[in-house]
């Protein structure tokens, strides 16, 4: 067995290195391994589907067991984990960053996607909570906008009592991290991302019912630095309202929930609250009410209807205004396709894209 000792530079800046076998260094090609780098295997074919009903569209099965985590990249090449039902995608052992989400691939498409894995255990209870969750997932499936990651599949895994959802890949990254690596956020930037957020929100917003995200942040916006796109993420909690009555169950980060979440009674506007959070954060390069030691003292600063220290740090007074409209009371609050329209994002000329407009409110105030 060649065990590599690490690699270093030479004099004249050539790549060396030594391998130790019998205490004889590497010349040549003679005791070279060779470490093949190639793109993973083709997935197997699909495992047989298992006895039972169909359920989210697609038939359950008995998922194949995880192997053991990647051992040395040097040595192996990503693990082929499983398929999804229709044997379209492909995972591997490989995860994109942090969190649930994991190396796939689209065969069909020859695409990389991303399959996340949620556990359900708490979330079906009955059938009432299964049945919520079929609507949400033919729901996820319509959602086509090009500021909203694009949802492609899923299904529910009875063995691992968890459920899948392949989705679109962005590999830049979110718009935290955007703002950790870089440092300063201008307002050129803020103004175009934030067109692009509000045209998705109003793409949502403008159902029948209206699609709540409910837990909108920087951690669920990812970015293409190389374009400027910006693209909402993370719909697997998303709901439509029923026509007769609000949402009613507290999903969200504390620091970005509106105080009516708390009383269970709220609209879509809450979007619009966790919107403006999500800009005095990349402004301020600081967490809304990171002043507070824990989710308690946020509530209470909230239920006061006390705004985050970091609102007052905002230099620029256009830029401050702005922010306060969307995290104003929910009365006052706009929506937002009135905060599309607003003089802070159309004084540089850029045209605005307003989707479905054959189908939003009249007024946008409910």
């Amino acid at each position: 067995m060649v065990k590599w000792k690490k690699l270093a530079f030479g004099k004249k800046g050539r790549f060396r290195g030594r391998a130790e076998k019998k205490g004889r260094p590497l010349r040549g090609e003679s005791e070279t391994p060779v470490i093949p780098i190639n793109h993973p295997p083709p997935p197997p074919p699909p495992p047989p589907h298992a006895a039972g009903d169909p359920l989210l569209g697609e038939i359950e099965i008995e998922m194949p067991p995880t192997p053991p985590p990647e051992l040395d990249l040097l040595d192996t090449e990503p693990e082929f984990a499983e398929v999804d039902p229709t044997a379209r995608y492909g995972r591997y052992t490989e995860v994109l960053g942090k969190g649930a989400f994991k190396t796939a691939f689209d065969q069909l498409e020859g695409l990389e996607v991303a399959w996340n894995q949620i556990k359900v255990g708490d979330i079906l209870r009955n059938n009432d909570d299964l049945e919520r969750l079929r609507s949400e997932v033919r729901l996820l499936k319509t959602l086509k906008h090009k500021n909203i990651i694009k949802f492609y599949n899923s299904w529910l895994d009875k063995k691992n009592n968890n459920i899948n959802f392949i989705t679109e890949v962005f590999t830049s990254g979110t718009l935290r991290q955007y703002r950790i690596k870089h440092k300063k956020v201008d307002v050129r930037a803020l103004k175009k991302w934030s067109r692009q957020i509000l045209s998705g929100l109003v793409y949502l917003h403008s159902h029948d019912p209206p699609v709540i995200h409910r837990d909108l942040k920087c951690d669920n916006i990812f970015v293409n630095g190389n374009q400027g796109e910006v693209k909402i993420g993370d719909l697997g909690l998303a709901t439509i309202l029923d026509n007769a009555r609000s949402a009613h169950s507290i999903i969200g980060t504390p620091e970005f929930m509106a105080p009516e979440l708390y009383d269970e009674e709220y609209n879509e506007l809450v979007d619009i609250y966790a919107f403006g959070m999500c800009l005095l954060e990349l402004v301020t390069f600081e967490y809304p009410y990171c002043e507070c030691s824990n989710a308690a003292q946020i509530y209470k600063k909230v239920s006061d209807g006390e705004k985050p220290s970091s609102l007052a740090k905002i230099e620029d007074p256009e830029v401050r205004f702005f922010i306060e409209k969307c995290i104003a009371k929910a009365s006052q609050r706009l929506s937002a396709q009135e905060l599309l329209m607003d003089p802070f994002l159309r004084d540089d000329g850029e045209k605005i894209f307003y989707p479905l407009q054959s189908n939003m409110k009249a007024s946008g105030n409910d």
